[in-house]
């Protein structure tokens, strides 16, 4: 007789769509009948959802007050103890008290997916948050998985976690589903694109000003900018894309499900954030073949191909990169080809969820 599938209780800051969200449905798809996956989402937002149909997957609804932090934490405790899973999973900072009451209660086997910081520690570590991390992820029964090299380092090196239950676990994705010719028009415009929930830490007015002034330098008509995402800072970037008088050459496509269809329309993707770990966007844009221009945060140099290296720069070169880029059409075939080829070879799915199963069990 089999045994019935394991309970998982995943405790997200939210369940809006978004990397660690993808990345959980990805897993769920391919775990199949393996799990049972309650998810709690500590602000209210369940969009996510609206892309699991059919998938075992229950969202447990857990309105709370998180001004009143002993309430809060005695719900916390209560939940924990109704639900009885058979393994915790918390993801990033937003979740970190229900780490901290587990290794205090000794409910469930715990897991921790750290995926980056928002702008507030982009540049540094917030000393609060280091010894809350050090207190809440040092317990016996808690794994810390990282999805970067750098990440790896901070939580070995700045949190002082123990070797024995850190694991560095690599994202991955369907590169099949990435890697379907592109349908770019010969003649057209080149299209520099992105893929991005458009917060502050993305950083997508940088991308736009650096649009700017390459398009100041050729004729109208020769470059335009594809944005696909949606998020609290749209109206700003769409405002400022209309003062620096960009007008049609930059579009913002919105939220969709299947940023496939949109990476296959663009030539060159741009990555502008202040801070990321090891981003799926950059992944997939590999995946479609796309060669990329980005600021040196995270893992990402080390993601892309040897050869698209020289476009991975700090901050303050991210203009004058994707000019060169852009103005050598060689190079970029020639760069997303080697891209294309790193991200079959080193970063497929299978190979994520394989390593994710053996450590849940």
């Amino acid at each position: 007789m089999p045994l019935p599938p394991k309970h998982l209780l995943h405790v997200f800051p939210t369940f809006a769509v978004g990397g660690s969200q993808m990345r959980f449905a990805q897993l769920v798809r391919l775990h199949g009948a393996r799990y049972r996956h309650t998810v709690i989402a500590l602000d209210g937002n369940y969009d996510m959802a609206g892309r699991l149909t059919g998938l075992p997957v229950t969202c447990h609804q857990f309105p709370f007050d998180k001004r009143k932090l002993l309430d809060s934490w005695r719900r916390f405790r209560t939940t924990l103890r109704l639900l009885r899973p058979e393994v915790l999973l918390t993801y990033n900072w937003g979740a970190i008290e229900w780490a901290l009451i587990n290794r205090l209660e000794s409910v469930a086997r715990h897991i921790h997916i750290e995926d980056g910081f928002g702008p507030e520690e982009a540049v540094k570590q917030l000393r609060r948050r280091i010894w809350t991390r050090r207190l809440a992820l040092s317990g016996r029964s808690t794994t810390v998985v990282l999805p970067s090299r750098n990440l790896e380092q901070i939580a070995l090196g700045v949190w002082s976690l123990s070797p024995r239950s850190v694991r560095f676990i690599p994202n991955g994705i369907d590169c099949a589903r990435f890697g379907a010719p592109a349908r770019r028009s010969p003649g057209g415009p080149i299209v520099i694109g992105t893929v991005a929930s458009l917060r502050r830490e993305k950083n997508l007015a940088r991308l736009i000003q650096a649009f700017a002034a390459l398009a100041a330098a050729r004729e109208t008509g020769a470059f335009e900018l594809l944005i696909v995402g949606d998020g609290a800072e749209r109206g700003s970037l769409e405002q400022g894309a209309r003062e620096l008088g960009l007008g049609a050459r930059v579009r913002f496509a919105g939220q969709s499900d299947r940023p496939e269809d949109w990476l296959s329309q663009m030539d060159i993707f741009a990555l502008s954030s202040d801070t990321e770990q090891m981003p799926l966007s950059v992944l997939e844009a590999m995946a479609a073949g796309l060669p990329v221009v980005a600021t040196a945060v995270g893992d990402v140099a080390q993601m892309v191909s040897p050869e698209n290296r020289d476009y991975v720069v700090p901050a303050e070169d991210f203009p004058a990169a994707l000019a060169r880029l852009a103005n050598d059409n060689a190079a970029w075939r020639m760069i997303g080809l080697a891209n294309q080829n790193k991200a079959r070879e080193n970063f497929d799915e299978n190979v994520m969820a394989t390593r994710y199963a053996a450590l849940i069990g």
